[in-house]
């Protein structure tokens, strides 16, 4: 049953200025929305200066705004002004939802004020038919994550709870599963006999941009790594599911996770970029990782021996994310002459960034007398070739509102990744510096004996 209602706990925060409202106007636009959204925040704003503020922000990332459109929702949008620790407000949301038989509540607020706001919501009534939507991150560590849900379970079943990280919303993630499983040409070679290793990076070229409190307390194993890389890392390892349920996708990312060998102290480099202690809000001697990479192994008949290469970083090279597959070399380099390069090995590559698409690096043969190998792509940007896709709020809250957890992480996955994760995060390794617009320290470039694969822009020049 389609949900008649969505409730913005934090409407006048960065997320629903950023990602948000821009995907409510989306969605209106497409004939998707149709229901009431009611912002609740602490800001005392008057109604118009809500809309206002939400005009904004969907004419600052939207391009050729449909006016009706932006009217037909900005008359849908209702502000709610209140404390979260106040019984108050959630009378007011209460009587405000009187009409409405079942709300999608949106907690875009920080995770320490989830329990105080579940526990808000139901002591008026609300969660009694509810769907309660809840950003990452969920937790800081395995205990906390434990707890967190803990609280959460006290007040709502499994059922009721859609807990976000919105790369399962993006549609580039999702042609991981469809390149995999549709495509009979690679499937039986997606395994130990012919993969070399599997690498996977989610750089950023800027810094913390102000957010130095917040982030500071986090890091980037914590930001990055525990959430959107697992998620990459379990739908390219994982086995097929029996259907497209939302059990049987987790049933195979649990599997997935739970081979995971545990991690040593070698196979983790930790960086911070030079500058960082000089940010805002940042502590004086900092430990904080901008930058982690890290070599795991999963224990199970398809991947054993294979390393996966996990890396994130701020202020990096270049802004991309990208899975690169690296073949095995054939048994014998019969294409080759004496002197010459080593030739490359063929390569899969997901870009799941600003160019969504897949490059399959093959060798042909070279120009020329002599029978020698020369390095050629074959590319497809899906936007060009299908068609524009989805922004990953858009599809992330149009599934929450349909009721479908296929988008959505289940906590037994969570609490995986945060085990994975757990060695590291009690017992943290060195920290090495890095310098701005680079691949991170030195020692996380030596974490791969063969080197990292080319990733970004700089494909083309290799």
């Amino acid at each position: 049953m389609r949900a008649d209602a969505l409730v913005l706990f934090g409407a006048t925060g960065d997320l629903a200025r950023k990602k948000l409202f821009p995907a409510l106007y989306e969605m209106e636009e497409a004939g998707e929305l149709e229901i009431s959204v009611f912002g609740i925040a602490s800001s005392k704003w008057t109604q118009s200066e809500f809309r206002a503020i939400a005009e904004r922000a969907i004419r600052e990332r939207i391009k050729n705004v449909d006016e009706t459109v932006l009217k037909n929702l900005l008359d849908e949008l209702h502000l709610i002004v209140g404390d979260y620790r106040s019984p108050e407000t959630f009378v007011q949301l209460r009587d405000a939802l009187a009409a409405f038989t079942l709300p999608v509540i949106y907690l875009a607020i920080a995770p320490d004020m989830f329990s105080t706001v579940t526990q808000g919501l139901a002591d008026v009534g609300i969660t009694k038919s509810a769907r309660v939507v809840v950003e990452k991150p969920f937790g800081r560590d395995l205990p906390s994550a434990i707890a967190l849900d803990d609280s959460l379970k006290k007040i709502l079943p499994e059922d009721q709870i859609y807990r976000i990280d919105h790369y399962l919303g993006k549609e580039s993630v999702e042609d991981l599963l469809v390149f995999r499983f549709a495509n009979t040409l690679f499937e039986p070679v997606w395994n130990r006999n012919y993969i070399a290793s599997v690498q996977i990076t989610m750089s950023e070229s800027f810094g913390i941009e102000g957010r130095g409190k917040f982030y500071d307390g986090v890091g980037a194993t914590r930001d990055v790594l525990q959430n959107h890389l697992m998620q990459i890392l379990s739908m390219l390892a994982m086995e097929p599911p029996i259907d497209l349920s939302s059990q049987s996708m987790q049933d195979e990312k649990i599997k997935v996770l739970s081979a995971v060998r545990d991690l040593q102290p070698a196979d983790v480099i930790r960086g911070q970029y030079v500058g960082y202690l000089e940010e805002d809000g940042v502590a004086e001697h900092s430990d904080t990782e901008t930058f982690v990479a890290m070599r795991l192994f999963i224990d199970n008949w398809r991947w054993e021996g294979v390393p996966f290469y996990l890396r994130t970083g701020k202020k990096m090279a270049e802004t991309t994310m990208e899975a690169v597959i690296e073949f095995k070399q054939p048994p014998r380099l019969l294409f080759t002459i004496a002197g010459a390069t080593k030739p490359l090995p063929n390569i899969v590559r997901f870009r799941l960034g600003v160019r969504d698409g897949v490059d399959i690096s093959l060798q042909a043969k070279a120009p020329g007398s002599a029978l020698v190998t020369y390095p050629v792509d074959l590319t497809v940007e899906f936007a060009a070739a299908l068609g524009e896709r989805k922004e990953a709020y858009e599809r992330l809250l149009d599934a929450a509102l349909e009721g479908d957890h296929f988008r959505f992480t289940r906590i037994d996955a969570v609490l995986q990744s945060w085990q994975v994760l757990d060695p590291i995060l009690k017992s943290p390794t060195k920290l090495h510096p890095y310098f701005a617009h680079s691949w991170g320290p030195d020692e996380a470039l030596e974490l791969v004996p063969s080197g990292w694969n080319i990733v970004g822009k700089d494909v083309s020049k290799r």
